[in-house]
């Protein structure tokens, strides 16, 4: 049973399986991302329902645009025909996209920029879409702004610190992620959340992201409601022993 009184306030899922989930069944790796699709509406709703304050969710990879051109439009179509303004609105959901926009169509970006607007007042919850994302992009961009920043003279050298680094990311927006979860049975990061995943409780689950519901998600909270984080301290310390 959830303890609602433990829900995370930022949960991030690296959603991994589409493909195989439609090629065990004999489908084209692009009905898998439909599915999937339907996958995020579903965990969307009921993260929101939960007390979720921000959800992340890797959508496409840096790494991804190495994939068949047919996939990587089918991708980018479905975020498009997912980009639907009543889903925002009934669930008082804001968006945010965190990534390389520069390797993105116009037609994309320009589609992500409205919806980020319409959605801009909307405070129930956060829907984070990590799109052309890689951690070790974001982390690059943050030190060529801060290279800038020193260069400029606004910035001194000896005045870096974590803080600095953090500030700069494209998703420093959002606290770090408690918890994050990855579908499908692999079990590594994929260059997804390095700086902010320090101290995240990670999940694997052998579930394809398009069988990933409801009971799922609870299954993971529950799990992470079960573990003692202790940042670095005794378990003594943390209980106040």
């Amino acid at each position: 049973m959830i303890d609602k009184d433990r829900i995370p306030q930022h949960i991030a899922i690296i959603m991994d399986g589409n493909g195989r989930w439609a090629e065990a069944r004999g489908l084209n790796r692009s009905r898998g991302h439909q599915a999937g699709a339907e996958s995020v509406d579903k965990i969307t709703s009921e993260c929101a329902r939960l007390g979720v304050k921000f959800l992340t969710l890797y959508t496409f990879s840096t790494e991804n645009w190495n994939r068949p051109a047919a996939e990587v439009d089918a991708i980018m179509k479905l975020l498009l025909s997912n980009l639907v303004e009543e889903t925002f609105m009934n669930n008082n959901v804001r968006l945010r996209i965190v990534g390389d926009r520069s390797r993105v169509s116009e037609n994309v970006i320009q589609a992500v920029e409205e919806m980020e607007e319409r959605t801009a007042q909307n405070d129930r919850m956060t829907l984070v879409l990590a799109f052309s994302y890689s951690s070790r992009w974001e982390i690059t961009d943050a030190m060529r702004k801060i290279a800038a920043r020193v260069k400029a003279g606004t910035l001194c050298p000896d005045d870096i610190n974590e803080h600095t680094v953090a500030q700069e990311l494209d998703s420093s927006f959002a606290p770090d992620p408690e918890l994050i979860i990855r579908t499908g049975g692999e079990q590594r990061i994929s260059n997804f959340l390095l700086w902010q995943s320090a101290y995240s409780e990670l999940y694997f689950t052998p579930t394809f992201w398009p069988d990933f519901n409801e009971q799922s998600l609870h299954a993971a909270i529950e799990d992470y409601q079960h573990r003692e984080r202790r940042f670095g301290k005794t378990s003594a310390q943390v209980n106040n022993l």
